[in-house]
């Protein structure tokens, strides 16, 4: 088995919460809890989890944009969360990401040449102005981008071709890796599938390696190679995304899969089950999802189960997995 790309090791985060100033205690915000993930080379590894889960801190801890309370991130075999920003510009150019909201992520005040070729000059400085310019005409014909769009503005565009720019930035410096935090969420369904062609187009040209993050688990079905379950900033279950709709382990990926609505009989199979996210201030003891969970029993609440293989190669944190 190839050497992972990205990996991380005991990866912890936690977010000091303000307090009154007479109160003794701190609170803290747990977003990540021991999160160990190994991602290969060629794949798209999935996150999929409900809001809050801490999918979306994942990435950006991967990516330098948060700084982890504890744990390791590594890339390529060297060990980077403890980089110094000097240090690490060069790998920068090999890590990028596609935020969820195209609009935001783009500078309204800068064209598309602008915003393309800004992490060239400044990740690759040794470039000149005709490399830069014949770079960004590259990548906008990859994308599926009209030259004409250079001159133009983030307003200009719609939301779909908003996140085609934003995808042409993540690519424009030739990375090995792509963190892709809900990159369709935010778009018509329609549009949802032309830009997951894409991604997967790309992919396949030029070998990209994806961390891709979502909520929908019917996307992940036909984009994932494998995918992570995460709850409360743990993972819950790790397996190859086939096996993940053939044969669930854990009771939250089942009821993540019981959610994905479907029109049979002339109603709504499955309905989501009561229950929200615990505190991530205040986790309960042993299992984190014990309190939504139906085949919680008294062990599930004192012992937190580890994640650990229990069949076809399906990683999976509950005691009753088997």
């Amino acid at each position: 088995m190839s050497q992972p790309i990205v990996e991380t090791k005991g990866l912890e985060l936690r977010f000091p919460l303000p307090t009154h100033f007479l109160s003794r205690e701190k609170p803290v915000l747990h977003a990540l809890n021991g999160v160990d993930v190994a991602i290969r080379p060629g794949e798209s590894f999935c996150v999929v989890g409900e809001s809050g889960c801490g999918k979306t801190t994942l990435g950006r801890a991967i990516m330098g944009l948060l700084t982890p309370s504890a744990g390791e991130i590594d890339f390529e075999g060297r060990r980077i969360d403890t980089m110094g920003e000097a240090e690490r510009k060069p790998i920068r150019a090999e890590m990028q990401m596609v935020f969820q909201n195209p609009y935001a992520s783009l500078n309204p005040r800068r064209n598309v040449f602008e915003t393309l070729a800004e992490p060239i000059r400044h990740l690759m400085p040794e470039k000149s102005s005709r490399e830069v310019r014949a770079q960004v005409e590259a990548v906008l014909d990859a994308t599926g981008c009209d030259q004409s769009w250079q001159r133009r503005l983030p307003h200009e565009f719609s939301g779909g071709q908003r996140q085609r720019i934003a995808i042409a930035r993540a690519l424009v410096t030739n990375p090995a890796f792509i963190v892709a935090d809900e990159p369709i969420s935010a778009l018509d369904v329609s549009i949802q599938a032309q830009i997951l062609n894409l991604l997967n187009d790309l992919q396949a040209e030029r070998g990209l390696t994806y961390l891709f993050i979502t909520h929908d688990l019917s996307v992940v079905e036909h984009f994932g190679t494998r995918v992570a379950v995460m709850y409360l900033g743990r993972i819950m279950e790790l397996a190859e995304a086939e096996t993940i709709f053939r044969a669930p382990k854990h009771p939250y990926t089942q009821l993540l899969l019981d959610a994905i609505p479907k029109l049979e009989g002339g109603s709504f199979d499955n309905p989501r089950k009561p229950g929200e996210l615990p505190d991530p201030v205040n986790p309960p003891p042993g299992c984190p999802f014990a309190p939504r969970c139906h085949m919680a029993e008294a062990i599930c609440r004192q012992d937190r189960p580890e994640l650990r293989q229990v069949s076809d190669g399906t990683l999976a944190a509950c005691h009753f997995a088997e």
